[in-house]
């Protein structure tokens, strides 16, 4: 990851959205109520780690405001970034790292970030063997199954090794070949002395006796501005109303989530995530619950702009910080709020 700069990466989006390279992007078999305004809406991954999200989806909110959503799942957050460029996707949900890149990148139509949904990482350190009283200098030597290089997972990754004393490319042998989504299969088949992982990945591996979870990245990084929606900046000028009301719904699935237990968010959502059963859905859901992964509402402070960007520096994908106010805008959080 080390040498990558973020121009190279703006320069890799672009080359994307010039080939428009959509493969790998398939629709969730989500959509709201017909009749409302049509908006597609790109997820960068289709996980528990977004309840809120879903709540808003399966209780009918965007409905509600007069919204018929499509949702479809990027599978990374490139893909994703490709298809809000190219006009594939009205909304993108993504790091917000991605914006960056693009803008740094020299896009006119630059994609601008409007409301915030996590605030701490959503994956965790599984072990191959328990651990008991688990530190971060025990990964020294150690082989781990990371992240792309200049995503959220992998910066957040190397930015609690920092934290810790730890050099990410001396004191750590760091796998980034492997797909996302892969590393626990990959994990599973012998790889790799720790794996860094997403629900439910990281509960499968518990279950199967195959892995154990020492950490939570998003305890130990602290808050952190994980994942946000944006949209191109002319698409946000030409269609406020609609963006207003997409947002409306959203507060109101971040309201329900304060607002219920982890059992009950777990009922709500389940027809989302059909293949996990209530126990395990459950308790994935309470796991994200106590380590406070969600925001009550989706003001995207400037405060959390600058974590990300120092994190992005930490990282060595930064070169020179872009400004708050060009990729950041709060009038459709702060309206949604009231």
């Amino acid at each position: 990851m080390k040498g990558l700069s973020l121009k190279r990466i703006g320069a890799v989006c672009l080359a994307l959205l010039m080939t428009a390279v959509m493969a790998g992007c398939g629709d969730s078999g989500n959509a709201a109520k017909e009749g409302g305004t049509k908006v597609v809406l790109n997820e960068v991954a289709h996980s528990i780690f977004y309840a809120p999200m879903y709540v808003a989806i399966e209780e009918g909110y965007f409905a509600e405001e007069g919204i018929e959503l499509t949702l479809v799942t990027g599978f990374g957050a490139d893909k994703t970034m490709t298809a809000v460029l190219t006009g594939e996707a009205d909304i993108g949900f993504m790091g917000s790292e991605s914006t960056i890149y693009t803008y740094a990148g020299g896009t006119e139509d630059y994609v601008v970030n409007f409301a915030q949904l996590t605030q701490r990482a959503g994956n965790f350190l599984v072990s191959r063997e328990p651990v008991e009283n688990f530190t971060w200098d025990m990964l020294k030597g150690k082989d781990v199954l990371g992240g792309r290089a200049g995503g959220m997972p992998q910066m957040v990754f190397e930015y609690i090794l920092m934290k810790n004393g730890i050099d990410p490319a001396a004191d750590v042998r760091i796998d980034q070949s492997i797909d996302f989504g892969s590393t626990a299969a990959a994990f599973s088949g012998g790889q790799g002395d720790f794996t860094v992982e997403f629900e439910p990945h990281a509960t499968a591996l518990e279950l199967k006796g195959e892995g154990y979870v020492v950490a939570s990245l998003g305890e130990d990084s602290g808050y952190v501005p994980y994942t946000s929606f944006s949209a191109k900046k002319s698409y946000l000028e030409k269609n406020r109303d609609t963006v207003q009301a997409f947002t409306n719904a959203l507060q109101k699935g971040m309201d329900y989530v304060q607002s219920h237990t982890p059992a009950e968010i777990a009922k709500v959502i389940a027809p989302q995530f059909q293949e996990t059963d209530m126990e395990a859905l459950t308790t994935i859901v309470e796991r994200y619950y106590v380590q406070d992964t969600w925001k009550d509402n989706l003001i995207f402070e400037e405060e959390s702009f600058n974590l990300l960007q120092n994190i992005l520096e930490d990282s060595g994908v930064l070169e020179n910080r872009v400004p708050y106010e060009d990729l950041v805008t709060k009038s459709f959080a702060e309206t949604a709020g009231k």
